[in-house]
């Protein structure tokens, strides 16, 4: 059974190929994952929160730079790159459709274990740093945050 640093790198390493039901094994039926674009709950909200990610940035990459030595929860600080080119849904419901925007998005995550498998994930970044990226003006950034 890996441990919590091992299970974090199998999920990110999932991600970063595009492997959406691999980075799922890895999760509990019951597993959350929130973040600021709002909370997943289970296999399916998961999934389809990472198909999402993926689809409006087709070139995702997730770069983890520190890891905190503690055991449970585990955090991670990490970049998220990408090429906007897909829809993405922002927090208030609406779509933002692709503008070919790179992005570099520096945030952490938290991840909770039990019997091997991820029960919580919570990512943190800034959303105006992502909104401004995007192009994005501040007034709709901050109707948005």
């Amino acid at each position: 059974m890996p441990d919590v640093r091992d299970l974090v790198d199998l999920v990110l390493g999932a991600l970063n190929d595009h492997d959406v039901e691999r980075a799922l094994r890895h999760f509990s039926s019951d597993a959350v994952l929130v973040s600021p674009i709002g909370v997943a709950e289970g296999h399916g909200e998961i999934a389809w929160y990472f198909e999402h990610l993926i689809k409006g940035f087709p070139d995702l990459g997730i770069t983890v730079w520190h890891k905190v030595t503690c055991e449970d929860p585990m955090f991670t600080e990490w970049t998220m790159t990408g090429t906007h080119t897909g829809p993405f849904l922002l927090p208030r419901g609406e779509i933002l459709d692709g503008t070919g925007r790179r992005i570099a998005v520096r945030g952490c995550g938290a991840c909770a274990v039990e019997d091997g498998l991820v029960i919580t994930y919570r990512d943190y970044f800034d959303q105006l740093e992502l909104y401004v990226q995007l192009g994005l003006s501040l007034e709709l950034a901050g109707d948005l945050v």
